[in-house]
């Protein structure tokens, strides 16, 4: 008795049916932007101060002031170190707002679908238009 068996065999074979085309456009707008601006400035106070002194103070921080000695030599009878004022520094921080423009761009894109040569044609299929931001 003959056994008989069936087999399926399949091939494909890539069929254009459409195309499409892409157009792309860049646009650029000016755009208000909020900006925090920080900045610092010094404040100097000169404090007199006509002590004599055996050797040079170092400069010192006190909380966000640096004190820096300034001395002279005196001539009287015999040479001292006086330390005769003292520089304070303080650093004072400042913040403003300002706006600034700044240039921002943006692309558009058409899409069209083109079917047998022409665009929009066949179906009633038309154009697709994206537009991105």
């Amino acid at each position: 008795m003959p056994v008989l068996e069936e087999s399926v065999s399949v091939e494909r074979a890539p069929k254009v049916v459409g195309r499409v085309r892409v157009t792309k456009r860049v646009t650029a707008r000016d755009v208000p932007v909020d900006v925090e601006l920080t900045g610092e400035r010094v404040q100097v106070t000169r404090v007199r101060v006509e002590r004599e002194v055996s050797r040079p103070p170092p400069v010192r921080q006190e909380g966000d002031t640096t004190i820096v000695p300034v001395l002279e030599e005196r001539v009287v009878v015999q040479k001292r170190l006086v330390l005769r004022e003292e520089v304070h520094i303080k650093r004072v921080r400042t913040t403003t707002h300002a706006q600034k423009r700044v240039n921002v761009r943006a692309e558009e894109v058409d899409v069209e679908r083109i079917v047998n040569g022409e665009a929009g044609a066949g179906g009633g299929v038309g154009p697709a238009r994206r537009r991105g931001r």
